[in-house]
């Protein structure tokens, strides 16, 4: 059942956005009443749950264009319009494929949904395979650390068996740089790997369970596609894979002659040693591929200064969500309320804030990026193609900002990276925000947003996610944080029901408005710190 709309359009003219005239005496600060305007409308039912490439995320788009229209933004996408197209190939993973372990005895056979997942094959949309089993840890390779999950064995034809993540020695930043699946599909095709087996693990199916996950099977995937058609960013030598839950992961090494529980033992402490196992894989998978176009919504605000209007400081929050699925508890809309119309509506709002302020000498830029959920794709395409006159120096990105009750900080995900740690420092204690480190760093979570997408193209960035400390002293902020991550995050509960604070978000909305004005005029542009992990490994091609 959709929710009525007339309670939507209430707050939409209360919430007024005319801009009052003459400069204003102080720096403009953030409204709730705005915020919660645009999160009312962009996680209601009748948007479907956004998923990229579907009438209902066409829909936000168009309100988001609305909204920068009204704040007085200059169209910043495709032939002088606010939209910018992103094209994309999607897969339909199909119910049927195999998984089945040979060599031991009677076959292993898993079943589809209940065990184990195929991946689909982007190059190839039925795929099939058997092949030698290598168990490679986490398909780490770090030197800094004399970590080679990959040594001594030879890959060579053979399916690569794999946990996620990266050793909880690691720094922060090299753990989340070496726990990306693209880097490590890449070392594992170089190396002549033909399919990956990636296995459950007792503690991340605790935190996220596999039938849960699993419910979803039908959910399409997306990769962008270049002029001629084709997938970008894939792996063709590695002709499939699969994913198998924990139970199966067991079943697997059992067969292999390998106690389950020692290896998941060393998968903690860091100690995974790669080994042949004396098994082969019947493995087979399909899906259809079809060609399609979701959009990045694009506002400019051009700086004040000739020479400072070519540089831009770029503010991104993911407009997409995951639309419908599997249904949980008779609703099956994925409305993503937190996730991330919330960071929309901060966006948006951070805008209005930006329009109302003295112009600053560096350009301004807002977009609401598509795709996130499929794998920072329109952030990607942004990043690569942003269609701006000049270049980009800084990234602000709002992501699922958890704001289940008045907050007093802000966890600002990557700050330690650049001189935007100075930058972000000064404006939280102009406006009494504290900030604080990011509580689950296990996470990885900065390689995990849109953020991301800047950094690899060597742009200095920033995550602002919502704080862990309430200003009620009985409310635990960590637990409500931690709550959320286990009960709503991808989940239809994720929706109006949650008991959002919309004057928190609109405190963050101000500070977004006060960095950028920071950066904006500041004598230099963001730069890299000395020595730093991300910069050394991306700033080179800026």
């Amino acid at each position: 059942m959709l929710r009525p709309l007339l309670p939507l359009c209430s707050a939409l003219l209360l919430a007024g956005c005319g801009v009052p005239d003459g400069a204003p005496s102080a720096p403009p600060t953030g409204s709730a009443v705005q915020v919660e305007a645009h999160v009312r409308f962009l996680a209601d039912d009748l948007l479907e749950g956004r998923e990229a490439g579907t009438r209902g995320y066409d829909i936000a788009a168009r309100y988001v264009a609305s909204q920068f229209t009204q704040t007085g933004l200059v169209p910043g996408g495709d032939d002088g319009g606010w939209l910018q197209a992103v094209p994309l190939l999607k897969a339909e993973r199909l119910r049927q494929g195999e998984l089945t372990l040979l060599g031991a005895g009677e076959p292993i056979r898993f079943d589809f949904q209940d065990d184990f997942l195929p991946g689909v094959n982007f190059d190839n949309p039925e795929w099939s395979l058997e092949a030698p089993l290598v168990f490679v840890g986490q398909a780490v390779v770090a030197p800094e650390y004399e970590q080679d999950d990959l040594a001594g064995v030879d890959l060579e034809g053979k399916i690569a068996v794999m946990l996620s993540g990266a050793p909880a020695r690691f720094g922060n930043d090299q753990r989340a740089f070496y726990s990306s699946g693209r880097e490590k599909l890449r070392l594992l095709g170089e190396r002549g790997a033909v399919g990956v087996i990636y296995l459950g693990d007792p503690e991340r199916e605790g935190k996220s369970p596999w039938a849960r996950g699993a419910a979803n099977w039908a959910r399409p995937s997306m990769r962008l596609r270049d002029a001629d058609g084709r997938p970008r960013d894939t792996f063709p030598q590695i002709r499939g894979s699969a994913s198998l839950n924990v139970d199966g992961a067991r079943q697997l090494f059992a067969a292999a002659g390998l106690d389950a529980d020692a290896v998941f033992a060393q998968l903690k402490d860091g100690t995974l040693k790669p080994v042949e196992l004396p098994l082969t894989a019947r493995m087979s998978g399909a899906a259809t591929l079809s060609s399609l176009e979701s959009h990045n919504v694009v506002g400019l605000l051009p700086g004040s200064d000739a020479v400072g209007a070519a540089e831009h400081i770029v503010y991104t929050a993911h407009l997409d969500h995951v639309g419908i699925g599997a249904e949980v508890d008779g609703d099956a809309i994925y409305n993503g309320a937190l996730d991330n119309a919330l960071g929309v509506g901060i966006l948006i709002e951070t805008a209005r804030l930006a329009a109302l302020s003295p112009r600053a000498a560096r350009s301004q830029v807002f977009v609401a990026l598509t795709a996130e959920e499929k794998g920072l794709l329109g952030a990607e395409h942004f990043a690569d193609s942003p269609g701006l006159d000049g270049r980009i120096v800084a990234n602000i990105n709002m992501d699922m900002p958890v704001m289940l009750s008045p907050q007093k900080d802000v966890i600002p995900i990557g700050i330690e990276h650049t001189s935007l740690k100075q930058v972000v420092e000064a404006a939280a204690a102009e406006l009494d925000i504290a900030l604080t480190p990011d509580p689950f760093p296990e996470e990885v979570v900065f390689v995990r947003s849109d953020q991301f997408a800047f950094v690899r193209r060597g742009i200095p960035a920033v995550y602002l996610d919502g704080g862990i400390h309430a200003t009620v002293p009985e409310v635990d902020g960590r637990e409500q944080l931690d709550g959320f991550l286990r009960n709503h995050y991808h989940q239809p509960s994720d929706d109006l029901n949650l008991s959002i604070h919309f004057p928190t978000a609109a405190q963050l909305a101000t500070l977004n408005a006060r960095i950028g004005q920071r950066v904006g005029n500041a004598a230099d542009a963001p730069r890299w710190n000395e020595g730093n992990f991300f910069g050394g490994k991306f700033a080179g091609g800026r």
